[in-house]
């Protein structure tokens, strides 16, 4: 069998040696885990983690319902790489996760991500997953940027109520994985960064069918957990970098992420005229 990859207009700019060495984009058939776009089988550790994850996920008490839907119906893609942040990891997922902006559009229902597993380091603590965190999505802006802008409809400054990560010029918000988290939500045995694409909940905010999905990921994360993460309760009024490890951040807090003001492809003008939405409560995937 054959798996598309990159079905969009723009070629994959990420392809050098690193990159393809490093690489491992896969995507589900069945419950099996197949490499894009040969269909060849994964390595036995992927489809351990990968089904480990499904595991987690498709619990009845996990809260997200959108990622639950993602991977219930397969509209997802996963890759495994090594050591998270480092050279290697960066370029593989660069190329990944660009062939899956350029899919993305056909896989399918109102959820899909991208998740990224690595193989270490595992046993960290909350602060120093949260530092992993950040320098892993540091390292993908610099790829990146020198390819594509900000993507306009957010704010490169995480300091904004309006930030968002890009890569590929797509918005997404990031949800952080890892064995020590304090949300149980949260807990999974290897460091995973999921990638959610913001336009998602913008059409479902549109639709006037957010406020239900948010209704039932809080009641079930309450739960779960007997509360909520107080980032949450601050979102709207600060800038979503709070929510991405999952830690709960003090309120002096500042993220190590900066992106150069000379990344945005648009005036201030224009991006808050693209922007065009309220500073709500949002969930986008909790815990």
């Amino acid at each position: 069998m054959t798996v598309a990859r990159n079905t969009g207009g723009r070629k994959n700019p990420f392809c050098g040696d690193l990159a393809r060495a490093n690489s491992s984009a896969a995507a589900p058939h069945g419950k099996k885990l197949v490499r894009a776009p040969l269909g060849t089988p994964v390595r036995p550790l992927q489809q351990f983690v990968h089904d480990s994850f499904r595991a987690l996920v498709l619990n009845p008490a996990f809260s997200c319902v959108g990622a639950s839907s993602a991977i219930r119906r397969g509209n997802y893609r996963t890759g495994l790489y090594k050591e998270m942040g480092s050279p290697g990891s960066t370029a593989g997922l660069a190329r990944d996760l660009f062939d899956f902006v350029e899919e993305q559009a056909d896989l399918g229902g109102e959820f899909s991500t991208f998740v990224a597993s690595f193989e270490g380091p595992t046993g960290v603590g909350e602060g120093e997953f949260e530092e992993l965190l950040w320098a892993q999505l540091r390292r993908l802006h610099e790829e990146d940027r020198r390819h594509h802008g900000y993507d306009p409809s957010v704010s490169p400054d995480p300091e904004d109520a309006d930030f968002a990560f890009s890569f590929a010029a797509r918005a997404f918000f990031v949800v952080g994985l890892h064995s020590a988290s304090s949300r149980f939500a949260r807990r999974f045995a290897w460091p995973t960064l999921v990638f959610n694409a913001h336009h998602q909940f913008e059409r479902l905010r549109e639709e006037g069918r957010y406020a239900r999905l948010q209704e039932v990921i809080r009641r079930r994360e309450r739960e779960l957990q007997g509360s909520l993460n107080p980032n949450l309760a601050e979102f709207g009024a600060s800038s979503e970098a709070r929510q991405y490890s999952g830690r709960s951040v003090e309120p002096g807090w500042r993220c190590p992420f900066h992106a150069p003001d000379a990344d945005r492809n648009v005036t201030n003008g224009a991006g808050e005229a693209e922007r065009g939405h309220e500073n709500e409560g949002e969930d986008r995937w909790t815990g």
